[in-house]
Parts: C-alpha cells; structure tokens; sequence
C-alpha cells in the first residue's frame, strides 16, 4: 500500500514538473506573418509632372500612336500603352494626352499615357436610334477634338441619301462641331437636287471631280483637325490619297446593288500636308479618315436636341403647344403649316420626323428609306 508520505512525495514531484513547463509570454514571443506589400495603401497618385503632351493618331488592339506636340514634324510617332491610372477612361483618335517613359519612337519603346486633357469636342454615334436598345445603348466615340465634320457624299454610284446626311449634321451640331458637305463624283451627276435641298441651311460644301484641284478644300481644311464620314463607296478613300499622298489607304468598289464595301477598317489622323511655298514637312491640318458606315445612330441625341440639325425648322415650333412632339398627328403642330407656307422643305421635315419614329423603334435605322418620287430622301 502507499502511504500517505509517498503521496506527498508525488504529488510534490508532479507540481516540480510542471512548474518547469510554466512560463510567462511577453510580445517577443509574438511572431506576425508579413502581408504581400510593406507599402501601404494610398490615394495620392503621381503628378507626373514630367509627361510630354501628345496627340493620339490611331489606336489598335490597346496601343496608341502618338505624335508629340513639341516634335519636328518628321519625328517617328510614339507607340504607348495606358496607365493604370486612367482607369475606365478611354483613349480615342484625337485625344490630347501626357505621356511618360519611353517616347523616343524607337522601334519597341512602349511609352505610357497617364493623362487625357479635357476634349473640347466628342463626336460620337450609335448603332441604332432607340436608346431602350443594346445597340441604342452602345455609344462609339468617332473622334475626340475634332473641329470640323467633313460629311462624303457621292452624286452617283451610290446615289446621294439626305437621310444620311441629316443624321451627321444632328451628330455635329449636339457636339458643337462645324458641318462641310463634301460631294464627290461629281463628274456623274449634277449637285443641284442636294444643294437645292439644304439650301435653306446655307450648309458650305465643296464638288470634287477625279481631275480637279482640291484647292478649295484644302483651304477649308487648314488649320483645323476634320474628321470624314460617308458611306462605303463614295469615295472617301480616293479623296484622302490626293490630299495625303503617303497615306496609302485601301480603295474599294462600289457593288452592283449600289453599295460600297469597307475598305478603312480603322480611324486614323493623317497631318495634311503644307500649301506649295511652305516650309516641308510644316502639318498644315489634320484630317481624321474614319471606315466606312451603314448607319448612323443617333440614340445619345435628346429629342429635344434632335432639331438643332434641323435650323430651318426650328422658328417654327414657336407657334406649337407645349410639350408638342411634333409628330404627323398632332394636329396643333405648327410645322406643318410652315411647309405649307413655303417656308421649308417638306422633305426636310418627313426626314425630321422619320428621326423621331426611329428614336420610339418604329424605323429602323439601319435600313435606308425612300419616299417615293423622291431619289433624295433616305438614310
């Protein structure tokens, strides 16, 4: 048996052990697991006070080429990429932006654009008029920056479509850009029915015949950075080569359905060249060659703004009840006695009111439309 001494001894040799594994912890006996960064986290961003402004002059698959402001003009253009910074912003052809790091423009220097500069002007379009669309709701950006739209037309081969036209002059004046009507082939056919039409907006335009000088519209185009819009086949692509002998762009046919195809696949600024008797290599202008559209969509357009393209109307609605939409059975809209009084087109209020069918889906403005016995009216 074992007695009450042994216990003691026992329990004695026990509390000894265990005395031995207690001790204290202080913080040294802490470790703390590193995190995947030792700099912390701020919102101050870089100033890069040292970015080089530059002009961007095409964009493909994320890389942007530039021209900087402060180069000689036969300085090799810069390929950059964006920085991280500029977040959802984008970068389109036009856009005054800082660039930092390699901007050389020596072959595989990547340089990078850390700042866009407020745009004076957006042209912009849709793929369709309804906004309530997914394509009404996809807004292109055509070209940021631009002073003037050029707006191609051919007289023939394809035949002119006004409807065209109107939605280009609505795009240009919401964004607060300056109108030229270009029409071109003007060896096939006469340019009174076009001009005839648009006689009340004393709209400028130039002819263009393959074996005349394009003087004047070199002349309306220095200076400025214009952007051209037409439809496939009208011969954009011809009139770029002649103004910009090294631009080289593609130059397509026109179908036997009296459709063009697309030959410019993307925008691109081209520097037009100097006037004979300028200095060489002096950028006289910018001319920004967009490809070729079908359609053009005018869902981000407010009604409300949707008659700014159309000034010969607009003393008119005046005399209309508010909140008029104008529309052909409304029977105190004033617009239709102001036709009636010769004082517009009435194709030119049928096209203003086909926009506004188009804008509640009741068009389509991808398809384009004629009146009949009217060889202008369409879009």
């Amino acid at each position: 048996m074992v007695g009450d001494g042994d216990r003691q001894e026992l329990r004695r040799r026990q509390e000894a052990v265990l005395a031995t594994r207690r001790r204290e912890y202080d913080e040294d006996d802490v470790r703390v697991r590193p995190g995947k960064s030792s700099r912390p986290r701020t919102r101050t961003r870089p100033r890069h006070a040292d970015a080089v402004d530059g002009f961007v002059i095409a964009v493909d698959r994320g890389r942007y080429t530039c021209v900087l402001s402060e180069a000689a003009p036969d300085a090799p253009a810069v390929t950059a990429m964006r920085a991280r910074e500029l977040g959802r912003k984008s970068v389109v052809v036009g856009d005054r932006v800082g660039l930092v790091g390699d901007t050389s423009g020596a072959a595989g220097a990547l340089a990078r654009i850390v700042r866009i500069a407020e745009r004076r002007s957006v042209l912009r379009r849709t793929a369709d008029d309804d906004e309530t669309t997914a394509e009404g709701r996809l807004e292109r950006v055509v070209v940021a920056n631009a002073d003037q739209l050029v707006i191609v037309s051919a007289l023939a081969d394809p035949p002119p479509r006004t409807g065209f036209i109107d939605r280009c002059l609505v795009a240009a004046y919401d964004a607060d850009i300056e109108p030229l009507l270009c029409l071109t082939k003007a060896d096939l056919a006469g340019p009174e029915q076009v001009v005839g039409y648009y006689a009340e907006l004393e709209l400028p335009y130039v002819l263009i015949r393959p074996d005349s000088d394009l003087d004047a519209l070199r002349s309306l185009l220095a200076g400025r950075v214009s952007v051209l819009v037409g439809h496939s086949g009208v011969g954009k692509s011809t009139l770029v080569n002649r103004l910009v002998p090294d631009a080289a762009r593609a130059v397509g046919t026109v179908s036997a359905i009296g459709r063009g195809r697309h030959t410019s696949t993307s925008a691109v600024a081209l520097p037009l060249p100097a006037a004979p008797g300028v200095a060489p290599g002096t950028v006289a202008g910018w001319i920004v060659d967009t490809p070729g559209v079908r359609s053009f969509g005018l869902a981000h357009v407010s009604a409300e703004s949707l008659l700014h393209g159309f000034p010969d109307l607009v003393e008119a609605t005046v005399d209309c009840p508010p909140n008029c939409p104008h529309t052909p059975d409304e029977a105190d809209c004033a617009l239709d006695a102001w036709v009636a009084a010769g004082k517009a087109d009435p194709r030119r209020l049928a096209s203003y009111r086909r926009l506004l069918a188009s804008r509640s889906g009741e068009g389509d403005a991808r398809e384009p439309e004629r009146n009949p016995g009217d060889p202008l009216a369409g879009s």
